[in-house]
């Protein structure tokens, strides 16, 4: 299928860049290439645009759709490795980062991805499609503690503990290879009471195994202080997240490098030595317009956060 994903908070994103004609951007998830396009749109010939995503199928659908540029760049790699990857092409800095988290439509509606619990198919979930781990592995070979940890901790999915036991029950009949099999070991854990009264059952596990799959928090907190040395001054960088956990993380990096004094409250001078980074533009984030939300209804849990450079 065609790889489609309508660009999240599109307007406000790219406002709020503050896209400069000579400048150097980086979208790091680069998916469709939706924000891509009107960053590079915007672009002098004299500016450079550098997409980052490790979805060979998100790299082939955005490099035709940004084919009419010429100063335009795309890299098949995960975003943890942006400094690498842009030192490799010369780039020391840059005025601009977008990220745009979590798993695109595309993926989503994609069934042989095995991201969705709506439709039946193996339990991959991976991102990168050359990593060897899939979502089957984690489920049929982590203990029942781990299962319980990711589920609680990535899902924050009140009955983790019931659906890691039952999950670790049904394997030691049968492996469990697809995702219907494994929504169906999900319902059988959790009260039908329950069920009729919440979203989809398996929504906050899958959610939870992908994330644990492909590293999503971890890559996250590990890269934010990297991509803010990697701004000019005066760059920014824009990141949209879709759940709690995600955007929690934003928003402590970005108050930590706006403010990184670690000296005692009492003290009436700092000796740390510890210099601010920049500024948070947005004190509370972003979030879509209802003619957003009626139109693209995964837009709902949409957070734009920005963090600019000094």
């Amino acid at each position: 299928m065609e790889f489609e994903h309508k660009p999240v908070l599109l307007n406000e994103t790219i406002d709020n860049l503050h896209v400069k004609p000579e400048g150097t951007y980086v979208d790091g998830t680069l998916g469709g290439g939706g924000h891509a396009y009107e960053v590079a749109k915007r672009l002098s010939p004299q500016g450079r645009f550098i997409g980052i995503d490790q979805d060979a199928d998100a790299i082939r659908a955005a490099g035709q759709k940004l084919a009419e540029f010429g100063n335009v760049t795309l890299i098949r790699s995960n975003y943890c490795s942006i400094r690498e990857e842009l030192m490799g092409n010369n780039v020391t800095g840059v005025d601009g980062i977008v990220l745009d988290l979590g798993v695109s439509s595309y993926q989503l509606d994609t069934p042989q991805r095995g991201f969705s619990y709506m439709s039946d198919a193996p339990l991959d979930m991976r991102m990168d499609q050359r990593n060897d781990l899939t979502a089957g592995d984690i489920i049929n070979g982590y203990s029942e503690a781990e299962l319980y940890r990711v589920i609680r901790d990535y899902g924050e999915d009140r009955f983790a503990k019931n659906i890691a036991k039952h999950i670790v029950a049904a394997r030691a009949v049968k492996k469990i290879e697809t995702t219907y099999e494994l929504v169906d070991v999900i319902r059988s854990a959790i009260p039908m009471k329950i069920q009729k009264t919440m979203g989809h059952p398996a929504k906050q596990t899958f959610q939870a195994i992908r994330i644990e799959l492909n590293r999503e928090l971890d890559v996250l907190e590990g890269t934010l202080d990297t991509m803010i040395d990697l701004l000019n001054p005066g760059g920014r960088i824009c990141i949209i997240t879709f759940h709690s956990l995600e955007d929690r993380i934003v928003k402590n990096a970005f108050r930590r490098n706006e403010n990184p004094c670690t000296c005692p409250p009492g003290l009436p001078v700092c000796v740390c030595g510890k210099v601010s980074r920049g500024k948070v533009v947005t004190r509370k984030p972003i979030i879509p317009d209802e003619k957003e939300m009626d139109e693209n209804p995964r837009s709902k849990s949409a957070k734009l956060r920005v963090f600019e450079k000094a």
